[in-house]
């Protein structure tokens, strides 16, 4: 019984927050909107209690969240946190979801053999208040960095990562085959309504670069097996997923792209027929940026050594 509870919790926590995306996302299907563009410039969701980055699924339903309600900060923490700072969640404030994996020791019970008094991984979730939601407590965020540095930063994390870049290509789009990313030149781009030409340039980049980071010498990602015919949409979405990640890692704007008309129907059916698709393309998303990040740091180590 206690088995079949938990599959119930990981079934209707996975179906509420597909729900939820699935609603924005076609609530920005007429001028090609995802939930994750613009809102990423707000930075990556951050713990003010424990100092750690919201990772994978949480940052997607948190900028979600934070987009809906008009939130400015990127803080969020649950009630008790915010009361250990001092801080007041205010009267009538709902919180918004995460979710987290909890190592439980298995029921000696179990039908489940292979798992039997084992350590295994169990779906939870709990509640979260943004710092706009709590009296008591003072932002210490930065209102944003210049856009020169900004940019610099970017070019120097591109040029840490040692990949083969070609410009002069008339789109953009990674060849596994090649192991080689074709891009269009940076003055091709413009400035639109919605930010800079400079900012469009690297957003495009990046996405690129978390397809290089799947290739077989790298994380040699496959999302075949799970979702079939639906894995190149799948890959599509972890690149946008990614691609946002870091840019509001390196404070870039991310923006619609024309592109996106020709996978949103693909992403919404895959997302409707796998509950759990999302989460595994947040995941994907959030271990490619977090890999890039990685061969970055390492550089800058080995040319300090």
């Amino acid at each position: 019984m206690r088995n079949k509870a938990l599959g119930s919790i990981k079934a209707d926590i996975y179906t509420k927050i597909t729900n939820e995306i699935i609603s924005a996302i076609e609530a920005g299907t007429a001028d090609f909107e995802m939930p994750w563009h613009k809102q990423a410039h707000a930075g990556v969701p951050r713990n003010p209690v424990t100092k750690k980055l919201y990772r994978g699924i949480n940052t997607l339903t948190l900028w979600i969240a934070g987009r809906k309600e008009g939130y400015a900060s990127s803080r969020w923490a649950s009630y008790l946190q915010w009361k250990s700072l001092g801080a007041q969640v205010r009267q009538g404030e709902k919180g918004s979801t995460i979710i987290f994996y909890k190592r439980e020791e298995e029921d000696e019970n179990s039908e489940e053999e292979e798992t039997q008094n084992q350590a295994r991984a169990v779906i939870r979730y709990s509640h979260v208040f943004n710092g706009d939601q709590v009296e008591g407590w003072s932002a210490d965020e930065s209102s944003g960095t210049v856009n020169h540095t900004k940019f610099a930063k970017a070019v120097c994390f591109i040029n840490s990562l040692g990949s083969d870049i070609r410009h002069g290509s008339d789109t953009a789009y990674y060849s596994p085959a090649l192991d080689r990313i074709f891009m269009p030149d940076q003055s091709v781009f413009r400035d639109t309504n919605s930010g800079s030409a400079t900012e469009s340039y690297f957003s495009v980049l990046f996405h690129e670069h978390i397809h290089w980071s799947g290739h077989s010498a790298r994380l040699s990602r496959d999302l075949s097996g799970r979702f079939g015919s639906s894995s190149y949409a799948m890959e599509e979405l972890v690149a946008e997923l990614g691609a946002s990640f870091l840019c509001a890692a390196l404070d870039i704007n991310t923006y619609p792209r024309p592109d996106h008309a020709a996978y949103i129907a693909s992403w919404l059916k895959v997302l409707k027929e796998h509950k759990s698709a999302i989460f595994v393309a947040a995941s994907a998303a959030s271990v490619a940026s977090q890999f890039l990040e990685s061969l970055v740091t390492q550089s800058s180590i080995e040319k300090t050594a």
